[in-house]
């Protein structure tokens, strides 16, 4: 529709530059809640399959700004742009602004090149689990755990109690499967350029200047200087964002309406302040 009109408008109010659809994808990954949707693949299929659509569109530009999350979300988001990118027949272009780090680099790995800051924050290219044991603490103020399950493992890992070795090295196990996963998706995607240094997959972060070297990105920039210089100077980036819905949130496929979820008794408040305060450590691990 917007080309058509665009079409209908004198010469010399038409703009002769290619259009560039641009998509951000910033967030935590996979925290969602009712009132956060979160970066998911359910987050951001739509504006993908818009950005992906327009077919004068030399190539799809994606904004990645992500501290990283779920593995599985990181991978789903990943593995669209690339079967997206195969059946438009677009290249893809990333763009990192302020940090590419765990499953944001797992995404990022989706474009052709990768394009960021000189200060952004790259890698991460490990997995982490973390909690908190209150074993001492139901202790001092007097609660007894009552827990009844059918099959010994079903409370593995239970905060309430003390840690065990056997629990641990399960879950060491999982996480090393996840990181081979991890490196085998860098390694495809980027092994004609990436440096032999064991370090790039201990599970360090870099700046965007170092990460060039270490072959984990192409070039240094911003998107809207990269793209004029490479489509010329009347090149046009067009953000492709989700539609929004009720209350003018930004609405998600398959998503639940923000009313709907208010009316679970203000639960969904209590997860959004957890998902925000989780949120929020993401990010600090890298100083943003």
């Amino acid at each position: 529709m917007i080309d058509t009109l665009r079409g209908l408008l004198p010469k010399k109010f038409r703009s002769e530059g290619p259009v560039i659809p641009v998509v951000r994808l910033q967030g935590a990954i996979g925290m969602a809640t009712p009132l956060r949707p979160g970066l998911s693949l359910a987050s951001v299929a739509q504006p993908l399959e818009k950005a992906f659509a327009m077919k004068k569109a030399p190539a799809v530009a994606l904004i990645v700004n992500s501290p990283g999350g779920s593995p599985v979300q990181s991978r789903l988001i990943y593995q669209r742009i690339r079967d997206l990118a195969k059946e438009k027949e677009k290249e893809v272009l990333v763009f990192v602004e302020d940090v590419a780090a765990s499953g944001g680099y797992m995404i990022a790995l989706a474009g052709d090149e990768i394009i960021a800051d000189p200060c952004a924050i790259i890698g991460s290219i490990g997995v982490v689990s973390a909690g908190f044991g209150f074993t001492d603490l139901i202790k001092k103020i007097g609660v007894e755990r009552r827990v009844y399950t059918a099959g010994e493992k079903k409370v593995i890992l239970d905060p309430f109690q003390p840690e065990n070795a056997d629990d641990i090295a399960y879950l060491k196990g999982l996480q090393q499967e996840i990181h081979e996963i991890f490196i085998d998706m860098v390694k495809s995607r980027r092994g004609d350029v990436l440096s032999s240094s064991d370090e790039v997959f201990s599970g360090k972060f870099w700046t965007g200047g170092s990460a060039r070297g270490l072959g984990l990105i192409d070039g240094l920039g911003d998107l809207r200087g990269t793209l004029k210089e490479r489509y010329g100077s009347k090149a046009e980036p067009k953000l492709i964002s989700a539609p929004r819905g009720l209350l003018g949130r930004r609405s998600s496929v398959g998503g639940v309406s923000a009313l709907a979820s208010l009316s679970s008794g203000g639960q969904g408040l209590g997860g959004d302040v957890i998902s925000s305060l989780e949120e929020r450590s993401l990010w600090a691990r890298y100083g943003l």
